[in-house]
């Protein structure tokens, strides 16, 4: 089973190079963050041709998260359970052949030491919370998505430049620590070690051709499902692609 996540940057904007990116990997699920789309131009037509059914939210310009699957989707949720209809679109589950998947698009957080910073911080312990309510640590359980958050100095290219900024903060940090305690396993780490390898370059500076970047997009698993990987990659063919989206895709194999 492969399970992808790629924050795309706005879906209808870079779906010719969703649907050429699927047609290679031919990934069994894709997980989608910043879709930016609202739900009645979703183009759900247009990924049905490619073969998924899609699970979805979204906002007109920012937030915005879908799965993409090529199996059925069931007990879909959206957001948490607490947040009101008018929360931001950052979160959406759903069990996929018995692996429950919980996508996310962890807030920004913008400016450092400000509500929306605060906002930040508080959200990953929601999902700390979250994961302590409803899934069993004992069950196939897996997080992705864009966090926002590079956890260890291996995932950002310069630790000097990027200490004490946002991203690569010690609040930030330990906020996603306390999540990754809930039992998951960095699936890339697992499978990679120490290697410095990266999802997100700016659009700027030549960041990209410089390798500048990162590794804010992840895949965790919990035990029982890290058991059965065997394989997570960073994509950064798409990145080079003509009007990309500034995230490379994320996938991991699972014998399952």
């Amino acid at each position: 089973m492969k399970i992808a996540t790629w924050n795309v940057n706005s879906i209808n904007v870079r779906l010719e190079q969703m649907g050429d990116w699927l047609a290679k990997q031919k990934a069994d699920v894709l997980c989608l963050q910043e879709t930016k789309c609202v739900d009645e131009n979703f183009p759900v037509e247009a990924i049905r041709e490619m073969g998924y059914e899609a699970a979805f939210m979204g906002e007109k310009s920012y937030n915005g998260v879908a799965i993409l699957s090529r199996s059925e989707m069931k007990d879909v949720q959206k957001n948490f359970p607490d947040d009101a209809d008018d929360a931001p679109k950052r979160m959406i589950a759903a069990t996929v052949n018995g692996v429950r998947i919980v996508n996310t698009y962890i807030p920004n957080g913008t400016e450092l030491w400000t509500d929306k910073f605060d906002f930040k911080l508080d959200w990953l312990q929601r999902l700390r919370r979250y994961f302590d309510a409803t899934c069993p640590k004992d069950s196939h359980v897996l997080l992705c998505g864009d966090f926002n958050v590079a956890p260890d100095e291996e995932d950002v290219w310069n630790v000097k430049n990027w200490e004490g900024k946002l991203h690569f903060t010690i609040p930030e940090r330990a906020a996603l620590y306390n999540v990754k305690q809930w039992g998951f396993t960095d699936v890339f780490r697992l499978k990679h070690g120490d290697v410095k390898e990266y999802s997100w370059w700016n659009y700027r500076m030549g960041a990209f051709p410089k390798n500048q970047g990162l590794r804010i997009d992840h895949i965790w698993t919990s035990k029982s499902l890290a058991d059965k990987c065997t394989d997570c990659v960073i994509d950064k063919e798409p990145r080079g692609w003509e009007r990309p989206s500034d995230h490379a895709p994320v996938l991991a194999e699972f014998e399952v």
